[in-house]
């Protein structure tokens, strides 16, 4: 993800490079290469500029003030989706704590302040604890609906 003017400016250099060794690729093949070999190298340059591309239409689509403010609402509501997944795992807050190597009076304070003194790190290691980050995502999900 580009996150800064700079970054945008080398990203599109770097583009504007994958763009040319593209155009010149087999113009510039010193020897004979087999035609998978060919094909092989062809594709790496299109995936990697396709990436490059797509990483560009991003910035360029959020500088233009494109945004889904909503996926703001996922952090308010993650304290509460933390809960509520335990609960769904029919965790207690001591089974949670003890899988996070840590006091069932540390779950009790993030829980009863919604996680406001928990780290990103911390909370990523919930997430975990509740069943992944792959899980993560349905929590909040399933809040919405």
């Amino acid at each position: 993800m580009i996150k800064n003017e700079r970054q945008y400016r080398i990203t599109k250099a770097q583009a504007a490079k994958f763009a040319d060794a593209l155009t010149n690729f087999r113009t510039e093949l010193v020897e004979p290469l087999h035609p998978l070999l060919i094909k092989a190298h062809e594709d790496a340059l299109k995936s990697q500029m396709a990436d490059l591309e797509e990483e560009l239409r991003e910035y360029e689509s959020l500088r233009a003030g494109n945004f889904d403010w909503g996926e703001l609402n996922v952090i308010a509501e993650l304290p509460k989706a933390l809960i509520r997944a335990r609960i769904a795992k029919r965790l207690s807050q001591k089974d949670l704590a003890d899988a996070l190597g840590m006091k069932e009076q540390q779950i009790q304070r993030y829980e009863a302040t919604e996680y406001a003194s928990a780290s990103l790190a911390r909370i990523t290691e919930v997430v975990q604890a509740l069943g992944g980050e792959s899980e993560s995502s349905r929590f909040v999900e399933d809040d919405n609906h």
